[in-house]
């Protein structure tokens, strides 16, 4: 059954009241994001276009998840293993190519599905990015001091400090996104999350946020399972390979990292695949957070059948 958020009138998001849909597809990591996107794809017969920022990456497969060949078959997805770990990419790039994808979508199709477990890449497309002011560029050199000297842990806790909100929300592990906030923090004074959701722009097509949820330990369930099942799909020779280059930004991340301590002998491999996932819950634990915050997503279960999902989507498509 669907939950309508509190205390608010569930409708379409509309912009410039235009005839084309945007549904995006959100919620936490393991939840079947990919499987209710496909679906809806081949309902509505359209593409997909991927907000999910660890799946970008051309040499990162099976540790972030990437919807396999017959997935990709069943529907015509975009940004999916587009660019190399090499490439310097962020989310400000990735906002302008997808909306020019989108342009060029809504030119053969009225409804278009986005499927993404990152918030800030699904938010910069429907509502664009937000705007930061210019600080000093040494107190980045500073920070960036601080992490080389001190490690990552006393950026963490400063974080916490200067702004508990976004600590919360951050992935803690990416080094780029926490001297960023911390920057931002310093530089003005203010918590880097106070500068957040100030630039809702307007978009040529309205949008529709879809979210699946499920009891906390069951989405832990499939988390663990996930897990097990990377690594006996190869995980640890695919991090392996990519070992090397273990400083790249598009690294930084679970699933990888903390093989990377496994083949630098921090711990053993037991121990690197069960700090996997508890990692892993917690990046789950983060989504589940950000998106709670959003009174827009019409929230379904995560077994939900795919025609009452279709069928609250036509009611809101007609009465938006």
């Amino acid at each position: 059954m669907s939950k309508l958020p509190q205390g608010k009138s569930q409708s379409i998001n509309p912009s410039s009241g235009a005839n084309k849909l945007l549904i995006a597809v959100v919620g936490p990591t393991a939840i079947g994001k990919t499987a209710l996107g496909i679906k809806l794809a081949n309902y509505f017969n359209t593409e997909i276009l991927s907000a999910d920022s660890r799946q970008f990456f051309k040499e990162m497969t099976i540790g972030t998840a990437v919807p396999d060949e017959e997935e990709l078959a069943a529907a015509t997805h975009h940004f999916i293993q587009h660019i190399s770990i090499e490439e310097e990419y962020n989310v400000g790039l990735f906002e302008q190519e997808a909306i020019q994808k989108l342009e060029e979508l809504f030119k053969k199709h009225d409804v278009v599905i986005m499927v993404g477990g990152s918030g800030l890449y699904v938010d910069a497309v429907i509502n664009g990015l937000d705007k930061f002011p210019d600080v000093d560029p040494e107190i980045r050199a500073s920070l960036r001091a601080q992490l080389e000297a001190d490690g990552i842990e006393a950026l963490q806790r400063q974080l916490q400090t200067l702004d508990p909100e976004h600590y919360e929300k951050i992935d803690l592990h990416n080094k780029q996104r926490l001297v960023r906030a911390l920057e931002i923090c310093i530089g003005t004074g203010k918590p880097y999350s106070s500068f957040l959701a100030k630039n809702t722009i307007k978009r040529p097509f309205k949008t529709l946020k879809i979210g699946l949820q499920a009891d906390r330990q069951l989405i832990y369930d499939r988390i663990n399972r996930r897990v097990d099942l990377m690594i006996k799909k190869g995980l640890i020779a695919e991090a392996e390979a990519l070992y090397p280059k273990k400083e790249l930004n598009a690294l930084q991340t679970v699933g990888y990292r903390e093989l990377f301590s496994y083949f630098a002998e921090d711990f053993d491999l037991e121990t690197a695949i069960e700090e996997i996932k508890k990692n892993t819950r917690r990046f789950a634990k983060r989504q589940l957070t950000w998106y709670r915050k959003d009174g827009s997503i019409v929230w379904f279960e995560y077994d939900t059948p795919l025609e009452e999902i279709v069928k609250v989507i036509n009611h809101l498509r007609v009465n938006s």
